[in-house]
């Protein structure tokens, strides 16, 4: 794939830095909502000696204007549940903004399944850690919740791949 991804929540920067030197000529554009992020992000980036990591930009998916206005695909781990209902709704939003026709969407993280979680663990970790720190956060139900949101926003669900640790990758395409 050739073209520019768009991470969303980029946190430390680590994924940018192991995953972009391997998907070259593909450009890497990091970006996290937290300024705070954007150092490490670029100095994860700097210590790969990637070249086709661009320098990271905030970005709070809740506003209408994204620092970016184009995009290939999307790349968003762990975000949807540790935060805000509304950063799911702008995240989808907003790539339904910048994505053109066919392209990737894809989320990583923990879900649950009909409403259910899909481990005891990722119970755990949503009433103990998520639920308890902020009671907006949560682990999201991909059927009722996320992917209803994806198509209110044109996007149509394409995959869904088992990772470790009872999380998963989902993978929605712009319609």
């Amino acid at each position: 794939m050739e073209g520019v991804l768009l991470e969303i929540a980029s946190g430390s920067g680590e994924h940018a830095a192991w995953m972009a030197p391997q998907l070259s000529p593909l450009i890497w554009q990091p970006s996290d909502y937290e300024a705070e992020a954007l150092p490490s992000i670029d100095a994860h980036a700097a210590d790969s000696a990637a070249a086709n990591i661009r320098p990271a930009l905030q970005l709070d998916v809740t506003q209408a204007a994204w620092p970016v206005t184009k995009a290939d695909a999307i790349l968003c781990c762990n975000m949807i549940h540790i935060a805000p209902w509304s950063a799911a709704e702008g995240l989808f939003a907003g790539a339904a903004r910048i994505l053109p026709t066919g392209a990737p969407l894809l989320l990583y993280g923990p879900f649950k399944r009909q409403g259910k979680h899909t481990a005891p663990s990722n119970e755990k970790f949503d009433a103990e850690f998520l639920k308890a720190r902020n009671p907006d956060w949560g682990v999201r139900c991909l059927d009722t919740e996320v992917t209803p949101l994806a198509e209110a926003n044109g996007f149509a669900r394409a995959a869904i791949h088992e990772m470790p640790a009872n999380n998963l990758t989902v993978v929605f395409r712009h319609g």
